[in-house]
């Protein structure tokens, strides 16, 4: 008996889930497609470390350690530089990781048996990064050397020396790293959240029925809706920023003007986003869902805030160029740890207003549709 009643209440449901598709692809869907997201981004491998080059020597040996680095398979020279102006240009614009420096007379030197030391610039922004980077080098360097060691009878000790220096965060704090990446995190979940409920609400207390009579276009709905969420956001991530000064501190080598800048642009296309996924959802349970998902999980595992991108797949990698926190953690790391300007991040902030453009336009064009 208990088994026949059990027997008919699991067909009902099997018959429910199976009309009700949303449901049904959230159980088959999204477990395997967390599998893959999560299998090929979350490691902290590095390979192809972007890296730079300055020989001083111009010789057979110092040309045989470059050779060394770039057949290691974790670094890719980018670039050979011959002035600091250009190295600074190169570590300010993330283009590499890390520069190695081989001092004049490295050859000679090593020939008469003295130990020379080699400069390894890391860019520290990243810490985790940047202490994997200095492993490779130094284990690179150390073999290296035993070749030479081996090949050699008059040598006493390592005839390279590794001389790290590390820019933009000396002792490689972790905090530095990873609190502009959680100001990047809170500031995109809690604007798409506000915004993605707040036509919902309209929707399900029945008033947005009222403001369709009324002589109000999209565009001026929306403006209203977004301006008093981007005030009270941009207030909000303004303390965060200056909690996280006066409790980790964080170095502010930059203006003001332009993290405010920055900020803004990055706020307006998370509250655009949220305002699009009101328009596509029917409930505040369904427009939370999307938007935490919309929200949580590019900004934490596709931006780079935790894991590099560049040890990811390229199709992953592909992925990472629609969210906007990656450009926005370029753009605040380089005003809060690097002090650079407009001239460096401006095609992060191009990219920026790019997204906030878009989302916005679709978020109008969708209301405007629904209100036809």
């Amino acid at each position: 008996m208990i088994g026949n009643r059990v027997f008919a209440v699991a067909r009902k449901e099997l018959r429910q889930i199976a009309r009700d598709r949303r449901t049904l692809g959230i159980l088959l869907f999204l477990p395997a497609f967390f599998l893959l997201l999560f299998g090929f981004a979350l490691s902290w491998d590095l390979r192809n470390v972007h890296i730079a080059v300055d020989d001083r020597d111009h010789s057979p040996d110092s040309r045989a350690l470059v050779a060394a680095f770039v057949n290691s398979g974790y670094f890719e020279l980018v670039s050979t530089i011959g002035n600091d102006a250009e190295l600074n240009r190169l570590m300010d614009t993330n283009r590499i990781r890390a520069a190695l420096v081989i001092p004049a007379g490295f050859a000679r030197d090593l020939d008469v048996g003295l130990t020379v030391p080699v400069q390894i610039l890391l860019n520290g922004d990243n810490a985790n990064t940047a202490t994997t980077v200095m492993g490779y080098a130094t284990s690179i360097v150390q073999i290296e050397s035993a070749r030479r060691i081996a090949a050699s009878t008059g040598t006493n000790g390592p005839p390279i020396r590794v001389e790290p220096r590390i820019w933009y965060n000396p002792q490689l704090r972790s905090t530095l790293f990873l609190v502009p990446g959680l100001i990047a995190y809170l500031a995109m979940i809690t604007a798409v959240i506000s915004t993605a409920l707040s036509v919902v609400r309209e929707k399900e207390r029945g008033t947005i029925e009222q403001i369709r009579m009324a002589p109000l276009d999209t565009f001026s709905f929306i403006a209203g809706k977004t301006v008093p969420y981007f005030v009270i956001s941009l207030i909000s991530e303004l303390l965060i920023v200056l909690a996280a000064m006066a409790l980790f501190d964080l170095p502010m080598r930059g203006s003001w003007a332009l993290l405010i800048f920055a900020l803004s642009l990055f706020l307006v296309g998370a509250l655009g986003l949220g305002l699009f996924i009101s328009t596509i959802a029917d409930s505040q349970q369904v427009a939370f869902q999307v938007a935490v998902l919309a929200s949580f999980l590019p900004t934490l595992m596709l931006s780079g805030f935790i894991f590099p991108i560049a040890s990811m797949p390229v199709a992953l990698q592909a992925i990472t160029y629609v969210v906007p926190a990656r450009y926005f953690l370029i753009a605040l790391r380089g005003i809060v740890l690097k002090g650079v300007g407009v001239e460096t991040i401006g095609s992060d902030l191009v990219a920026l207003a790019i997204f906030a453009t878009v989302v916005l336009t679709l978020a109008s064009v969708r209301l405007r549709r629904q209100w036809s």
